[in-house]
């Protein structure tokens, strides 16, 4: 008897169902298989905001649903049989603890380096001013203002890149770009050339900052991210005190042209570190693995489910205005970012405070200075040790009725309490700082000034990734960029403010700013869920949120019903062979 070719392959028969059933559905086409191009479109905008948001959201991805968009194939015409995908062991969120740690470990030092070179250079001003001729402290305290604004600049601009060409390349070069721009900074024989290579060098290790977050997303479950993100920022978040504390003791006894070589020597580590770390970004592997499957059996039928990428303009644009159209336009994003970029720039203003109190009221040499800093880490770590109480705490939060999940605000719980030990810490270092008063006293005002610190920059940065989702990278990045700018310019009024205040005033107008500050976070905490229900942004995500889920459970029931039908043709063929 002769077979039609329909009867002989029941999954040619099948893929032809399929596509009557795409026909006969309610015009909803964005389906695994099918898809129009507006819906093709959106769901690779939402892919890329998911991808930056797990680059730089910090602690958790909050929506699921959104969050596992990459699941849906961009490639619509790729036959199934032909999509690569993990084998055992290739996943990053598969591999040893071992290596987790050790790239967690990598990660935090790396980016340690990055921030600490932001700091170590206020221990050598007294030096270049010596060095150029330069009478003005402002002047020179510019270095701090031009490095945040590379930093600023270099996460906007870099971010974008690990999409398109996975975090691997884009660390190589950006470390090895930061290793080189320290050179000049170190021979420099004018000040000049400091303050503008020190901006292009901060482009280059933003890479760091911007990325490393997202490495370790990469590699670690829902379940761990908030403790593996706790342990990587003990690098960022130390770094700031680190630098001054390790800058003091090179420049007192090598001169300040060496608290650039530690930094270099420290950057090369970083570099070799880099270089022995895997691809850890599932989108660039898969690209990868489907380009060698291609050249290798020169069949141009193998493919990945993240081969339809965006190009880099449009996604730098998206990157460059989507963060500032909500830094201006969301109540949420305004008010956090004059809060955080407030207690960023007190905290810069630090590092140009503590050589005044110290070095030329109590005449401290500069590496005793820099360990005056040590309360400020301690607080910092005090922070990072306490994360599973602080978990708990937010866990004890009731559940939100309309999301089954903890409220956001659950954050704010720990950040009101962190709003208050900032504007303490300082106000005790205000009356503790003159020689009068016994050392001790102002380092232990450190302590709950830096525990508060490291509280607000975490939770409140989490308070953003829960409220706003997918488009929490961009709220993130429009705050890096006002919080890099008030820690940039701040500390220019350190020496002028000191000199007219005096030490006891100008800590103590400080502390009254943050004492004023206060009611943002206490307002969010009582009142933030009716604030996010006013965000049209909000409204707009939870309603694409919505369609999504509908689409995705159409799809599901759609290829239950046609791997069902397969099934019951090939029951049918092997009855009637017979």
């Amino acid at each position: 008897m002769h077979y039609s070719e329909k009867e002989l392959d029941p999954a040619l028969s099948t893929r032809e169902g399929d596509d009557s059933e795409l026909e006969a559905d309610d015009g909803d086409r964005s389906t695994i298989s099918s898809a129009s191009t507006g819906d093709i479109e959106s769901i690779q905008e939402n892919q890329s905001i998911h991808q930056t948001l797990s680059r730089n959201a910090g602690l958790e991805e909050t929506d699921k649903g959104l969050a596992q968009i990459h699941t849906v194939t961009t490639n619509m015409t790729t036959d199934p049989a032909f999509e690569v995908d993990f084998d055992e062991g290739e996943n990053p969120q598969d591999w040893s603890i071992l290596k987790k740690g050790m790239i967690m470990g990598f990660m935090s030092f790396s980016t340690l380096v990055v921030v600490m070179y932001s700091t170590s250079y206020t221990s050598g001003i007294s030096g270049m001013m010596e060095t150029f001729g330069i009478r003005s402290k402002t002047l020179v305290v510019l270095g701090i203002t031009t490095y945040l604004a590379g930093l600023a600049l270099g996460s906007i601009l870099l971010a974008p890149l690990s999409e398109m060409y996975g975090r691997r390349p884009v660390y190589l070069i950006a470390v090895f770009m930061f290793v080189v721009l320290i050179i000049p900074c170190a021979l420099a024989k004018t000040l000049s050339t400091i303050l503008v290579v020190r901006f292009f060098g901060a482009i280059a290790g933003a890479a760091m900052i911007s990325n490393a977050p997202g490495t370790v997303s990469d590699i670690v479950s829902d379940d761990w991210r908030a403790f593996a993100f706790s342990i990587w920022s003990i690098g960022p978040m130390n770094g700031p005190v680190i630098g001054p504390l390790i800058g003091g003791f090179v420049f007192q006894y090598m001169g300040w042209r060496w608290t650039n070589w530690v930094v270099m020597i420290g950057s090369g580590a970083s570099f070799f570190m880099v270089l022995v770390v895997r691809e850890t970004y599932a989108p660039a592997i898969l690209r990868a693995k489907a380009a060698k499957k291609r050249k290798e059996t020169g069949d141009d039928r193998w493919a990945s489910r993240y081969d339809e990428k965006k190009k880099f303009w449009p996604l730098l644009r998206e990157n460059l205005i989507r963060p500032l159209s909500m830094a201006v336009k969301e109540p949420i994003c305004i008010f956090w970012n004059i809060y955080i970029a407030l207690v960023y720039g007190v905290l810069y203003l630090c590092f140009v405070s503590y050589p005044i109190v110290f070095s030329e009221l109590r005449g401290w040499s500069p590496g005793m200075t820099g360990l005056a800093f040590a309360g400020v880490g301690v607080g910092s770590m005090i922070t990072v040790a306490c994360e599973p109480l602080i978990r708990r705490m937010i866990n004890s939060h009731p559940l939100d009725p309309a999301t089954g999940k903890i409220a956001p605000e659950s954050m704010i719980s720990i950040v009101c309490i962190a709003a208050v030990a900032i504007p303490v810490g300082e106000l005790i270092f205000a009356w503790t700082c003159t020689p009068n008063v016994h050392w001790i006293a102002p380092l232990i005002a450190g302590v709950p000034f830096g525990a508060g610190n490291c509280a607000v920059f975490i939770y409140a940065s989490n308070y953003l990734v829960h409220s706003y989702g997918i488009y929490a990278a961009s709220a993130l990045a429009g705050n890096a960029v006002l919080r890099s700018a008030m820690g940039g310019a701040l500390p220019l009024a350190g020496p002028k403010m000191y000199a007219t205040l005096g030490p006891h005033w100008a800590a103590t107008m400080l502390a009254i700013i943050e004492f004023a500050m206060i009611p943002i976070p206490v307002v969010f905490y009582r009142y933030g869920h009716k604030i996010r229900e006013k965000s049209s942004l909000i409204r707009r995500m939870r309603e694409d949120q919505d369609k999504l889920d509908s689409k995705k459970r159409k799809a599901a029931e759609r290829e239950e019903r046609l791997r069902a039908r397969a099934e019951d043709r090939l029951d049918e063929k092997k009855e009637y062979d017979v």
